[in-house]
């Protein structure tokens, strides 16, 4: 499994502490440092089976600076995966990438009920 989070984030400190209690490995990976790339992303949507505006971090900095929530209306799918890899920091964190999964937001209910 593989984790992604931001050291800063409290849900993902939050996230990680349940994964270790919980016993359950994974590999970190730490999103603003090594940024997932444009292919890793379509591929966990796909995976997902959510909608692409989940993998938006809503309530970041840069959502709001760069006025996402007014430019995704008028972007195709594959412009908005590009915009995502451009930066670790617009991506919903913490996220967690099994082999037929995709778990996006830290809900602790909804993880245990997936990884139990």
């Amino acid at each position: 499994m593989l984790f992604l989070c931001y050291s800063r984030c409290t849900t993902c400190q939050k996230a990680k502490k349940w994964l270790l209690e919980n016993g359950i490995s994974f590999e970190e990976r730490h999103i603003k440092e090594e940024n997932p790339t444009k292919e890793e992303l379509k591929l966990w949507h796909e995976k997902s089976g959510l909608p692409i505006k989940k993998f938006f971090n809503t309530s970041g900095v840069l959502y709001k600076e760069y006025k996402v929530k007014d430019k995704l209306p008028n972007m195709t799918e594959d412009e908005q995966f590009e915009l995502l890899a451009t930066d670790g920091l617009l991506v919903k964190r913490p996220m967690l990438i099994c082999d037929d999964m995709v778990l996006v937001g830290f809900k602790e209910a909804e993880w245990s009920e997936k990884l139990k």
